[in-house]
């Protein structure tokens, strides 16, 4: 996986639906775990300590996944704009591509109810990350 953040995202039983493959919805859960672990790790702040909204969400879907592979979540950061983060994200089970997908990631003002500029402290943190096409 050639993304400059890379984390596994563990199975559940529950993921699985009624053919035994994990089910296209648990893909986004998986997408969450992924960023979950990269605010975490890149900003150091708890997913809860982030004041953001998902503005966008999109999934394409290439290979099942089951219960016995390992998955892992590639995420490489696009060009930031005020408020928006572009997330684009290779679910991997062991060593095939089961999906690849992208979010907007938008910062929020929750007093306001509307986007907030990124933190200075945040872009700093994610530049690493940022892969320009």
């Amino acid at each position: 996986m050639d993304f400059p953040f890379v984390t596994e995202v563990p199975l559940r039983f529950r993921d699985l639906d009624t053919m035994g493959h994990v089910n296209n919805a648990v893909y986004v859960t998986l997408l969450e775990q992924a960023r979950t672990d990269f605010v975490r790790d890149v900003l150091n702040l708890g997913l809860d300590e982030v004041d953001s909204v998902v503005a966008s969400l999109s999934i394409d879907y290439l290979s099942p996944i089951q219960l016995s592979d390992t998955v892992t979540v590639g995420i490489a950061i696009g060009d930031l704009g005020r408020s928006s983060i572009p997330m684009r994200y290779e679910i991997h089970a062991g060593d095939r591509l089961a999906a690849t997908a992208e979010t907007t990631l938008v910062t929020f003002d929750s007093s306001t109810q509307s986007s907030a500029p990124i933190p200075p402290s945040w872009r700093e943190a994610i530049e690493p990350y940022q892969v320009t096409e």
